[in-house]
């Protein structure tokens, strides 16, 4: 089966947005989508055929207090509006199409980190209402900057604490054809998190979390050499940029979102006759 893998990175995720744009423009499907964070947000545009609502509405918005602002952070716990970005941007000012997304035969999947236990959980969303939405807010609440998410049992946070490039997840979900899109440059060493001590203070009674998050710098870069080494054998296409973006985690200068964007849909470009000869095969 075909397979579409989309790594997270908050602002970064605008590089996804170019990639999948392209993708949609030229008629590239796969079986399967799984996107962590920014890569579940914005990627699941794939699903509900959309191209270019990621970019528009983070141009339109990004700036807007309703959004994303610490004053949110501090009234709600949220750094994003929950209401705002799960309910008011894709029910009124930036519709989502959730009709073609239950249609569209392209099964999506988001990656959420389980407190508790400190692992990965995948879930496939379907219709993207009701609780799903509550995962998709899970996939992307960000350690320091979200609440705890509550939905059907689980307490979640941002999936990228625990799988941050979820090949091997895929693969063992049977998808053996993937491409994947990632939004740091291949020479990207992930070093340890300096913010640790701070996630001791408020996360504590997450005893596992904070192991995974010890340890999330060691899997990351085995994950990126284990993608890296995929490519190589001619087993898996990567799409990522040249260098560093150079982007905030909450850039708010539309000039640099659609910047970001541009660099995705370059990359894609140049790789998209592959791209295409691979999930032909």
């Amino acid at each position: 089966m075909k397979g579409l893998v989309m790594e997270g990175g908050a602002m970064r995720g605008m590089f996804t947005a170019g990639v999948i744009d392209v993708f949609m423009d030229n008629g590239i499907t796969f079986d399967g989508a799984i996107g962590v964070s920014a890569g579940a947000t914005f990627g699941c545009n794939i699903k509900s055929a959309q191209p270019g609502r990621a970019l528009r509405y983070n141009k339109r918005f990004m700036k807007d207090k309703r959004y994303c602002s610490l004053s949110s952070l501090i009234k709600t716990g949220d750094l994003f509006n929950v209401d705002f970005c799960y309910n008011i941007l894709p029910n009124e000012l930036d519709p989502f199409d959730y009709e073609v997304f239950a249609k569209n035969p392209i099964k999506f999947y988001v990656v959420a980190s389980d407190c508790v236990t400190g692992e990965p959980v995948y879930k496939e969303l379907k219709n993207c209402r009701g609780s799903e939405m509550k995962w998709m807010q899970a996939s992307a609440s960000m350690p320091l900057c979200s609440r705890v998410v509550e939905v059907d049992g689980y307490k979640l946070l941002d999936g990228g604490m625990t799988d941050s490039i979820p090949l091997k997840a895929f693969e063992n979900m049977g998808y053996n054809k993937n491409v994947v899109v990632l939004t740091q440059p291949k020479d990207f060493v992930k070093k340890p998190n300096k913010m640790i001590g701070l996630m001791k203070l408020f996360l504590g009674k997450y005893p596992k979390l904070l192991k995974a998050m010890e340890e999330r710098h060691i899997v990351y870069n085995e994950e990126t050499k284990y993608v890296n080494q995929k490519a190589q054998n001619g087993e898996v296409i990567v799409i990522q940029p040249a260098e560093s973006l150079g982007i905030g985690r909450i850039e708010s200068n539309p000039d640099e979102l659609e910047r970001c964007y541009q660099e995705g849909r370059r990359a894609a470009l140049e790789k998209i006759e592959a791209v295409r000869a691979f999930l032909a095969d």
